[in-house]
Parts: C-alpha cells; sequence; structure tokens
C-alpha cells in the first residue's frame, strides 16, 4: 500500500460505516465500537443454538499492550468483557477468541493506531482457560496538516467569529490523531462560529484521510455559517402565579439584536435571579429560512407562594451555625415578595424581615427591610439595629444598590459604660463579577466598592464619610497552577472620635478571609483585653496554588493587615500558611493552617471559599 493515501470517509481498512465524519471508526452514541454489527448478530445467534449446551467455567484474559490502549481494550474488548460471566460455552468462547484480532484493531484505530499487529494465545491448566492477547500498536498517526474553510456571510460580515471557531478547534499540526479529539475539535469550533450572529451554522464536509504506510492524518472542515440571526419577542410559558411582566422588565435583550449566546445566558440569569421561579429553560430556533427577529422561547417552573430553607454548616471563624428564611411571594395578591430570614452561629446572632417589589420595566426592585444583629467576639458586643429602604438592580456582571439605613448601635466592652452611636446613612454599593467561572475561577476579578455618608444632627450623633472596597484578581499560570490576590481597604473619616461612628460601621481584621493566622476579627483597638472596630483597616494577600488532579490541589500564601484609629500608629500583622484545595460540588473548600508572625500563633481555617 506504498504511496496510497485513504479517505476515511470510504473506507480505512475494512472499518467502513464505524463512525460518523471518519465512518471506518464510528461507534453507537455514547459507546466504544466493539465488533461488526454482522458478528454480534453472528454471536446472538450461537448463543441461541447452544442455549442447552452446557456452561462452560470463567476464563481468565491477560492483555499485553502498552497503557496508552491497555485500559480501552480491557474496557471495551468483547473477550475481556464476557470473561466476568459464568455463563460462556465453548462455542461462544471460541467465537470470541476468533473475533478478538479484528475488535482489538477497531478499537486502537479510535486512538489513532491503523497498524497493529495482534496475537491470541489460549492455554488450558486443570480444565481452566487463560487467553493471553498481546498488542503491538505501532506507530501513532499524527496530525500533519489541518485545512478550515469557512462559506456563508461569516466571511464577510464577522471574521472575528470565524477566527474564534479557528482558535476553538483544539488540534494541531504535529498532535497524534484520535478520534475523542476530533469530534471534539470539531464540536467545539462549531459551537463557537454558532455562539454570536451564525445561530444556525453547520458542518458541511468533514474528512480525514490517512496515510498508514506514513503514520500521517490530513484533516479538512467546511463550516457553512448561515445567516446573521436577530433576537426577536419573548415567548413566554409556564407562568400561572405570577404575571409574565416581571419576565419582560428583566429582559435585558432588545428586539432586533443580533443574536449572542452570553445575552441568552444573561437572560437565564436575570430571571433565575429573581425569587419566583425554580427553573428557567431558554430555546432559540434555528431555522435558517427565518433568520431575522427570531423568537425566544422561554420556558420557566414557578416556585409557590410559601416557601420555607434552612440548612446548617460549620466555619473555623463562627463554629456551627444555623440558618432558616420564611418567604411568601404573592403579598397584596401583587407578587410582592415578603421574607423573614435568620441565622445563629457561636459569634452572631442575625435577623431580618422584608418587603419588595416585583422588578420595575428597568429591572430596579424596591424594598424595605429591617434587620437586627449581635456580635460578640474578641470580648467586645456590639448590638446594631436597623431599618431602611433600598433599590437595587442585577445584571449580567454587575450589581447595584442605593439604600437608605436608620443604624441604632450600642458596644459592650470590658470596661464599663457601654457607647452607643446612630446615624442615617445614605449608601451606594456596587460590585462588578468578571471571572471565567462563577465556582471555579481561574481568570478574571471580583470588585466590590461601597460609599456612605451621614450629617450630625439629621438622626445621627457624628458627621462622618464611609468608604470601603474589595478586589479579588485571579491569574492563571498554566493548566496547573493559579495566582489568587486579594486587596481590602476601608476608611472612616470624621474629626470626632470613632465612638461617635455606629460601631458595625467600622473596621476590624484577622480570620479566615482576611488575615490568617489571627482570630476572627483579632486585629483592632485593644482597650482592656476587649479588641474594639477602628476607623481604617488594610489587608492583602497572595496566593499560589498548584492543582494535582482535577478535584484535589494545594496552596501556600502570605497575608497582611492592620486596623487602627490613627493611620500614623498602624502596626501591620504578617500571616503565612499553607493549605489544600478540594473542588467540591458546591464549590471550593479550604483548608488552610497559617503561622501568625506577630502573635506567634498557629490556626487552622476551613472555608467555603466562593468568589461571590
Amino acid at each position: 500500500m506504498a504511496g496510497r493515501s485513504f479517505d476515511l470517509l470510504c473506507a480505512v481498512r475494512g472499518l467502513a460505516a464505524k463512525r460518523r465524519t471518519m465512518k471506518p471508526l464510528a461507534p453507537a452514541a455514547g459507546h466504544r465500537p466493539h465488533s461488526a454489527l454482522s458478528a454480534l448478530i453472528a454471536f446472538t445467534a450461537l448463543t441461541t443454538l447452544t442455549m442447552a449446551t452446557p456452561a462452560f467455567a470463567k476464563y481468565d484474559v491477560d492483555i499485553d499492550a502498552p497503557r496508552s490502549i491497555k485500559k480501552l481494550l480491557k474496557d471495551h474488548l468483547e473477550l475481556s468483557r464476557f470473561a466476568k460471566r459464568d455463563d460462556v460455552s465453548d462455542d461462544q468462547f471460541q467465537f470470541l477468541v476468533t473475533a478478538a484480532p479484528k475488535d482489538v484493531r477497531d478499537l486502537v484505530a479510535t486512538e489513532g493506531f491503523f497498524t497493529p499487529v495482534v496475537r491470541t494465545d489460549v492455554t488450558t491448566v486443570d480444565d481452566k482457560r487463560s487467553v493471553k492477547v498481546s498488542v503491538d500498536p505501532g506507530p501513532q498517526t499524527t496530525i500533519a496538516s489541518v485545512n478550515l474553510k469557512f462559506t456563508g456571510a461569516v466571511t464577510t460580515e464577522d471574521r472575528t467569529q470565524e477566527n474564534a471557531a479557528r482558535f476553538a478547534f483544539s488540534i494541531h499540526e504535529g498532535d497524534p490523531f484520535t478520534q475523542d479529539a476530533w469530534d471534539s475539535a470539531k464540536s467545539a469550533a462549531l459551537k463557537a462560529l454558532q455562539a454570536r450572529r451564525y445561530l444556525g451554522a453547520r458542518i458541511v464536509r468533514s474528512q480525514a484521510r490517512v496515510n498508514p504506510r506514513t503514520h500521517i492524518a490530513d484533516l479538512s472542515v467546511t463550516f457553512d455559517s448561515g445567516p446573521t440571526f436577530t433576537f426577536g419577542k419573548l415567548d413566554i410559558s409556564g407562568t400561572k402565579r405570577y404575571p409574565q411582566k416581571i419576565i419582560e422588565n428583566v429582559n435585558p435583550i432588545n428586539e432586533g439584536e443580533i443574536y449572542d449566546v452570553a445575552r441568552v445566558n444573561e437572560l437565564q440569569r436575570q430571571v433565575q435571579n429573581t425569587p419566583y421561579y425554580a427553573s428557567v429553560a431558554i430555546d432559540v430556533a434555528n431555522d435558517v429560512e427565518k433568520p431575522n427577529e427570531t423568537p425566544l422561547h422561554i420556558k420557566v417552573s414557578e416556585y409557590p407562594y410559601h416557601s420555607v430553607r434552612y440548612g446548617v454548616g460549620y466555619a473555623t471563624d463562627t463554629g456551627f451555625h444555623v440558618q432558616g428564611a420564611y418567604s411568601y411571594l404573592n403579598t397584596f395578591g401583587a407578587a410582592y415578595p415578603f421574607t423573614i430570614s435568620g441565622r445563629l452561629d457561636q459569634t452572631q446572632q442575625y435577623g431580618r424581615v422584608q418587603l419588595a417589589m416585583p422588578p420595575d420595566s428597568r429591572g430596579w426592585v424596591n424594598a424595605v427591610f429591617g434587620s437586627y444583629t449581635i456580635t460578640d467576639v474578641s470580648d467586645t458586643n456590639i448590638y446594631s439595629a436597623r431599618v431602611g429602604v433600598q433599590r437595587s438592580r442585577s445584571t449580567q456582571n454587575i450589581d447595584t444598590t442605593y439604600s437608605l439605613t436608620f443604624y441604632d448601635d450600642r458596644l459592650t466592652q470590658n470596661e464599663p459604660n457601654p457607647s452607643t452611636a446612630r446615624a442615617l446613612v445614605p449608601a451606594w454599593t456596587w460590585i462588578r463579577r468578571d471571572v471565567d467561572d462563577p465556582l471555579f475561577p481561574r481568570r478574571g476579578n471580583v470588585i466590590r466598592a461601597e460609599a456612605s455618608f451621614a450629617v450630625k444632627n439629621v438622626l445621627t450623633d457624628q458627621t462622618f464619610a464611609r468608604l470601603y472596597t474589595n478586589m479579588q484578581q485571579y491569574l492563571s499560570l498554566g493548566r496547573s497552577d493559579l495566582l489568587v490576590f486579594r486587596a481590602e481597604f476601608g476608611g472612616v473619616f470624621t474629626s470626632g472620635p470613632s465612638s461617635g461612628v455606629p460601631a458595625s460601621l467600622l473596621f476590624r481584621a484577622g480570620g479566615a478571609n482576611s488575615v490568617r493566622g489571627y482570630s476572627y476579627l483579632g486585629i483592632g483597638h485593644n482597650v482592656s483585653g476587649s479588641i474594639l472596630p477602628t476607623k481604617y483597616m488594610v489587608t492583602g494577600s497572595t496566593e499560589y496554588q498548584h492543582w494535582f488532579t482535577h478535584d484535589w490541589g494545594g496552596a501556600v500564601f502570605f497575608d497582611i493587615g492592620t486596623a487602627t484609629d490613627t493611620w500614623g500608629e498602624r502596626v501591620f500583622q504578617p500571616g503565612v500558611g499553607v493549605g489544600a484545595r478540594w473542588r467540591s460540588p458546591v464549590g471550593p473548600v479550604n483548608v488552610d493552617v497559617a503561622y501568625g508572625l506577630k502573635n506567634k500563633s498557629i490556626k487552622p481555617y476551613l472555608t467555603l471559599g466562593i468568589a461571590f
């Protein structure tokens, strides 16, 4: 066969009709190819004819093959699979041995080995049969060329999408050829092309030409983008309890807007973030004959009017906790959510009552609330009661809240005479999330910023302005390594003492999400053993993670921070440590051991480290 190349759409060593795009290798969906269909039919017939034959004892199979294909053969070779049964007759056993070489060739071809040498040896010792299957797979086929062609509107309208599809095609010249990689690369490139504008894009031609003599493969795929799609009206189904207007009000997509899967995902998140829907499914028609203003079909499953949620948990800083909430989603018969929630742990008691309105035509939600918090940590007890109103909106990456809150705080410490402070505080809160994965981010950042103020004698004891910001940055270093940076700053600016500002608006540091190696909220102003909150706080952290497997990794880190009433008298408290990381089903679980360089203490930490 020297000098010949083989078109896998036609024939590769008699493996025709085995794969979709590489027909000689096509298995049924979700399965590896085994033997040919006719062989399976013959084996079934043979089983029927020999049902009356006494069962033969089980046999052993030893597969002598390189590690790269040994598991494949052990899991999918029919001779190996049937060895686990004790009802294989002598005739059936002979059939499996005879079919084994072809079965092996079919299987290893999916990994790019097209010239294997296969040998089967059967031995019998004390009526126990053993089969040794020896496989020399030969050289693995490598990719000599990749030719991606594009037709349709993408060639004149949006070359960026063409480039995105080319970039998503994940196999390149010089890579080993496998059927899984070939299928995955085509699927990823098509998905990238369909992600924006070209929802109806498809593969019109796909070919892998393999030369068994030189062990190289030439790949070619032709994509037809089809026309540009635009969004049309919402087609909503499943709404029974709550008005469809809720979904329309949080819809960020304008009719006539160019199709973008990111916008569809944003719509789904916006609807899911409301308290009314248990599930949201969105489908966009991809009829290339009707690409203009194609409708968005939204099917929702609604929550009942009444709902109760509860849970228990543990964190190193706060100990065991229980929490719960009750909601009624149809107050006044107008879909006003009313919620009572609370949490109790070893350092804090918290309760909140809120009545909100449905989203308005721009997606803003108005609410009134009342809450209380009792925090008892570091020999300092802070009671904070609050009532207020707020207006908030969530978009794809940004949450914005405006609020007006009245604070009534009381602080008790080791010294006598508790201090009290009141303030009416207008505030603005802004959160931006720009990460590649909400649960397990490897690139991007999360930024939070707050600004507020209060004016003396306007239900306020002391004039002040307050700023707070927090940023977490993720930087990927290859596939297995990650750098995480965190920076935090808080400041209360006032000409009077900090005792005139509500204590819950001041700052302390220390703990799992602050400066590790120190007690929770244990960095602040020490007065007779009580750690009091302060006007200023700065913390920072650098963490290096290495992932040994997909789910398990390790980390080393350095934290530093301070909290002080007088910036000129600040004292920074550093900490270092090591930790383990686990990608659990609900988010990253962090187990750390840290050493406080200033207080010379060792502290363990267990946290659920979600980026939000």
